[in-house]
């Protein structure tokens, strides 16, 4: 898992790209990015393209000053974090907590 930042000069952007190695996600055929920037939202999840290799990324442009929570959601059925997020917050259910990037 992985979160790489790129501020952009021309705009108040950061292009945030979320990467997640096979080993963690085996055998997923499909693995969304869900977070507060869609409202968690399945239909508008950012979809992340699945390399030869098995691993998976995609690269989203948000809003910088801001927190956004986060997870992935694994072939529909099963929610992961990012081991590698700023940090975590409960989300209200249970002991589960959300990853948040912090741009």
């Amino acid at each position: 898992m992985s979160l790489k930042k790129q501020f952009l000069k021309s705009k108040p952007v950061c292009k945030v790209t979320f990467s997640l190695d096979k080993s963690e996600v085996e055998g997923a055929e499909k693995v969304q990015v869900l977070g507060s920037f869609n409202d968690w939202n399945v239909e508008e999840g950012a979809v992340m393209k699945k390399f030869k290799n098995g691993n998976f990324k995609v690269t989203l442009d948000l809003p910088t000053e801001g927190e956004y929570q986060f997870k992935y959601l694994v072939d529909g059925a099963s929610w992961i974090n990012d081991s590698e997020a700023d940090k975590y917050v409960s989300n209200g259910i249970a002991a589960e907590e959300n990853s948040v990037v912090v741009i």
